[in-house]
């Protein structure tokens, strides 16, 4: 009995090489990375650039910071950037001091802000708080909204401004996490 050897390269099927197949793939992968990338960058994250003193010494006047924008909960301390319309027409980079239904108090001669009572302790302050800007204290900040401050109290319009006021927290953009540039920061 006589045998054939079987040829493996006759009996594969042949692909054939095909230069639309290849730029449709191309183009696909391209395509799917754009929209994965939109859509992180709408609802995951943004990049904000720091624009002013009020933040001093935490941020600095063109810092870029990143921002997750999947705020579930939002902490005193954290440092938020509030897109609520104000008499700049620009986000504001503030830090959170109390929440709705807590009550702020500042002895503008002292520069102690107090809330529910309790001295706040401020490492992350520039200088102590001597400006008033507006609203008269004690302040019970109303449910839903913010009340933020700049580091850099006696040069920041914050919540004490009737021009910002409390910040309604549907209009906060997210919470700060890192300062990207000019050197990589995890901000606490």
């Amino acid at each position: 009995m006589e045998t054939t050897p079987i040829n493996n390269e006759n009996t594969a099927p042949k692909k054939k090489f095909s230069f639309t197949g290849m730029v449709f793939d191309v183009v696909s992968i391209f395509t799917s990375a754009l929209v994965i990338i939109a859509l992180l960058f709408t609802f995951c994250i943004r990049f904000v650039g720091v624009d002013g003193r009020s933040m001093m010494p935490t941020l600095n006047h063109g810092d870029w910071l990143l921002v997750s924008a999947i705020n579930n909960e939002i902490d005193v301390g954290d440092i938020v950037i509030s897109t609520q319309p104000n008499s700049f027409n620009e986000p504001l980079v503030k830090r959170v001091i109390a929440k709705g239904g807590q009550t702020v108090d500042i002895d503008f001669i002292t520069g102690a802000v107090y809330v529910d009572g309790q001295k706040l302790d401020e490492p992350y302050r520039m200088e102590l708080t001597h400006t008033s800007e507006g609203v008269s204290f004690p302040l019970t900040v109303p449910e839903g909204t913010l009340f933020l401050m700049g580091d850099n109290r006696n040069d920041s319009t914050d919540s004490r401004s009737t021009l910002v006021g409390c910040v309604d927290e549907r209009y906060i953009l997210g919470v700060v996490m890192f300062r990207l540039a000019p050197d990589f920061t995890k901000i606490d």
